[in-house]
């Protein structure tokens, strides 16, 4: 787009030129040259220590797939389409029995008090601002509890299978307790390669930065034994199995949805099993460098499992047109992961509820530029690859 052009010109300057040792502090107002979503990206260089932002920013690895998501989406063109009335145009949606008023949730993000003092805090009440749903995750930087008096009703609690089950209960129970209205359970990261990225930054996780929600909680013993592998007898040993998820899916009424499938035959597994509904994740680029767009396995997970059952896509998403490429392919809503960090550097709550005010508005201007007046139009939009010539 013209103005997000103009928008890269104005920001780069900010953090080009003259850039400080130390980081910013948060503002209390917007910035003035803030013109698209994705300014908040650049801005954050100024507000985020180097290192800090080194590992947010970054992947696993070579970050091979954190590339790949963003590419994913620039392979796809929109035709536009005319003389279309959506006039009565609306981005509605009901997910798992919960109205929406748009598509766009805050994804789990852990240790979020790395981008600014009130972390998840001021993440949920901009979140709440904006009627977004915002995912808790069980790394949070405060307690799931305080998160959610802090933001508003739509909220759902992200959720690492303990190795100890009595653990990953309680933890289920206190989000229960607390209002939470849906389980992500994620499953894609038990082994994660540090990103490259990060390392040779330097960064270290900051001492104030620890996990609340497991405050108290023993810690379980992974090392592996003499002569065996840390990886296959040490960190998988503590990896969920498809029998703890389905003792899982037995103790509570809530919807769980699975996070991190990005293979066809696990998503009709995990149907099968009873899951309410998946998130297509590659963990932002962060398990397995060399893993596939979320965007290009999307459509083939919505053939496997069919219309009607939710499916949410995350990785690579920085504007409202990236939503709309992500609904045509198949996705009922999509996850924000980074930018929501990257909003809260900048400007704390109202950061992150300006932030998903233009991705609404931009999603907006383009349904309404390619004739689709609902969500459910947007699945009988054209989309080409952009290297090959149109047949319409």
């Amino acid at each position: 787009m013209e103005s997000a052009g103009r928008s890269l010109r104005a920001v780069r300057p900010l953090f080009e030129m003259n850039e400080p040792q130390t980081p910013l502090s948060p503002l209390s107002h917007i910035p003035a040259n803030v013109f698209c979503a994705q300014d908040y990206e650049f801005l954050a260089q100024r507000f985020i220590a180097a290192p800090s932002f080194a590992y947010i920013a970054g992947g696993s690895a070579h970050d091979v797939t954190l590339a790949a998501n963003r590419e994913a989406f620039a392979e796809l063109s929109i035709v536009p389409r005319l003389l279309r009335d959506v006039t009565h145009g609306h981005t509605r949606l009901e997910l798992l029995g919960q109205p929406m008023p748009h598509p766009v949730l805050l994804a789990p993000v852990a240790f979020q008090t790395l981008a600014h003092p009130r972390g998840e805090l001021d993440t949920a009440r901009g979140a709440a601002a904006m009627e977004a749903c915002v995912v808790s995750s069980t790394l949070s930087s405060y307690p799931l509890e305080d998160i959610a008096r802090t933001g508003g009703p739509a909220r759902w609690f992200q959720l690492y299978l303990q190795p100890d089950r009595e653990i990953t209960l309680d933890l289920l129970r206190r989000a229960e307790a607390a209002g939470y209205r849906a389980i992500v359970v994620t499953l894609d990261a038990a082994v994660q390669r540090p990103s490259l990225r990060a390392l040779r930054a330097g960064f270290q996780m900051p001492p104030h930065c620890t996990p609340a929600n497991l405050q108290g909680y023993p810690v379980p013993e992974a090392a592996p034994g003499a002569g065996q592998s840390p990886v296959f007898q040490g960190l998988m040993r503590a990896a969920p199995t498809q029998d703890d998820l389905a003792w899982l899916l037995e103790q509570t009424i809530l919807p769980v949805l699975v996070k991190g499938v990005l293979h066809p035959d696990d998503a009709r597994a995990l149907q099968t099993m009873g899951v309410a509904g998946l998130v297509i994740s590659n963990h932002g680029g962060r398990a397995l460098d060399g893993a596939p767009a979320t965007l290009r396995m999307l459509p083939a997970i919505r053939a496997a499992v069919g219309d009607g059952y939710p499916l949410l896509l995350d990785g690579g998403i920085r504007s409202g047109t990236d939503i709309f490429k992500a609904i045509a392919q198949g996705a009922d809503a999509v996850m924000i992961g980074r930018l929501q960090v990257y909003a809260l550097s900048v400007a704390g709550a109202l950061g992150v509820a300006h932030m998903l005010r233009l991705l609404r508005e931009e999603l907006e201007a383009c349904m309404a530029m390619a004739g689709c007046a609902t969500l459910a139009d947007i699945r009988q939009a054209s989309l080409i690859p952009q290297r090959e010539e149109p047949s319409c």
